[in-house]
């Protein structure tokens, strides 16, 4: 595909916005920069100077969790979704052509968390931002599960029912 300018993408990303795009509802709503420092801490990552490729931004993969978790996505359909989906690209931060984790990167991410406690630490205050706004919190009970990360359907309800309302609310309907 041979876009006619950069200029053609931009207005597909302002229509996408017209259109009202949950996820920049949820940017609005969320700051996501509050979670850094305990993602950081969580995930223990070193100073850098060991070598080897930098990692991704711990907030940019801690938003593709919540991601694949709305979307009951599998770690490979993540990947191949972060590639394909623009409004995914622009909610993470990301542009085309730009390194995308795969699917051992987000799992080996999730995991890290769960081991650590910083997950559930981090929805909690995930969640408790979203009640300050108004919202349904998200995440629900994770612990229920045989996989503590996918909602029950229950949970599924409440989420959809969220971003249906963020996207109303970005549309102007609300």
């Amino acid at each position: 595909m041979d876009p006619k300018s950069l200029f053609s993408l931009r207005d597909h990303l302002d229509a996408l916005s017209k259109e009202g795009d949950p996820l920049e509802v949820l940017q609005e709503t969320v700051d996501f920069e509050y979670f850094r420092a305990w993602l950081v801490e969580g995930l223990g990552y070193g100073d850098g100077s060991k070598g080897g490729r930098p990692p991704f931004d711990p907030v940019m993969m801690f938003k593709a969790l919540i991601l694949q978790t709305q979307h009951n996505l599998s770690d490979a359909r993540m990947e191949f979704m972060i590639r394909d989906r623009l409004s995914w690209l622009r909610f993470l931060g990301l542009s085309l052509g730009d390194r995308t984790p795969d699917e051992n990167t987000i799992r080996h991410f999730r995991n890290r968390l769960t081991e650590t406690g910083t997950l559930r630490r981090v929805m909690k205050a995930f969640d408790w931002q979203l009640q300050k706004k108004g919202y349904i919190p998200m995440s629900g009970q994770m612990e229920g599960s045989k996989n503590p990360w996918f909602w029950s359907s229950v949970c599924d309800s409440i989420s959809s029912v969220m971003i249906e309302g963020m996207a109303h609310e970005a549309a102007g309907l609300l």
